[in-house]
């Protein structure tokens, strides 16, 4: 690894530590998603992107449109992963434990995250969940992602990352990430982003808790990209669980 990769992963860091973390936490209760702009340079995102073709880093490739889950293609990283994505997914986590366990002892969920996140892996990998889930996604033009939540066994960390590779409206038009909200006995609600270039977006795995006239109650969430009008737009997927397969 270069000296001057060394210090961008540690502006990486910096930026995540001094983040305004109690705004983070009030987007996160109430829209389920949060943004910390400009966190990787554009050196960095073009770093993550010539690595693509790497076949080494990968330990699975998927084509989207076979599986039906929409049009483009991503592959999951193996262990080792690379170091700044090591870093952010254990530099981050422990600042994302208090949201999440609050989220689960207002819905009287009986779990509770551990501060640090190789704790956490250990869980995982006590479930048979060992398989790395970071991931690198690319689409051309046409390519879209269906709505969906990525759960990868009965172990799983009810929020992750994504960081837009590519800078819109310059390397693709279209592409925006687009969440659905699923309030119970009443019609969805859609909220659509686009972050710019090394922007990464915090958001929920699953669900949040929204607070009624009786107390908290789920509302399920996911999450997807709407289609490509040109170019192409990759993307950085950080999960904190770990796969079954």
């Amino acid at each position: 690894m270069q000296p001057s990769e060394l210090t961008q992963i540690q502006t990486v860091i910096d930026k995540i530590q001094t983040a305004d973390w109690d705004d983070i936490t009030e987007q996160m209760h109430q829209q389920g998603f949060a943004l910390i702009e400009q966190v990787l340079s554009t050196e960095l995102c073009e770093m993550l992107k010539q690595a693509y073709p790497q076949t080494e880093l990968y330990r699975k490739t998927v084509e989207m449109q076979r599986y039906r889950f929409g049009r483009g293609e991503y592959k999951y990283f193996t262990y080792p992963l690379p170091n700044l994505i090591e870093r952010i997914r254990h530099e981050i986590y422990p600042y994302l434990v208090p949201i999440a366990n609050a989220w689960f002892r207002v819905l009287k969920l009986e779990h509770s995250f551990p501060s640090f996140h190789p704790e956490f892996l250990q869980q995982c990998h006590q479930q048979g969940q060992t398989l790395a889930t970071p991931l690198i996604l690319k689409y051309g033009q046409g390519g879209f992602n269906t709505l969906h939540q990525d759960l990868y066994g009965e172990v799983y960390f009810p929020i992750q990352l994504v960081i837009v590779l590519s800078q819109p409206n310059v390397d693709f038009s279209g592409g925006e990430l687009v969440f659905t909200q699923q309030i119970p006995r009443a019609q969805s609600k859609a909220m659509v982003m686009q972050p710019q270039q090394g922007d990464l977006l915090i958001f929920t795995t699953q669900f949040k808790p929204e607070k009624g006239s009786q107390g908290y109650y789920r509302v399920q969430m996911k999450h997807g990209v709407s289609p490509i009008h040109q170019g192409e737009r990759y993307s950085l997927g950080i999960i904190f669980h770990d796969a079954v397969s």
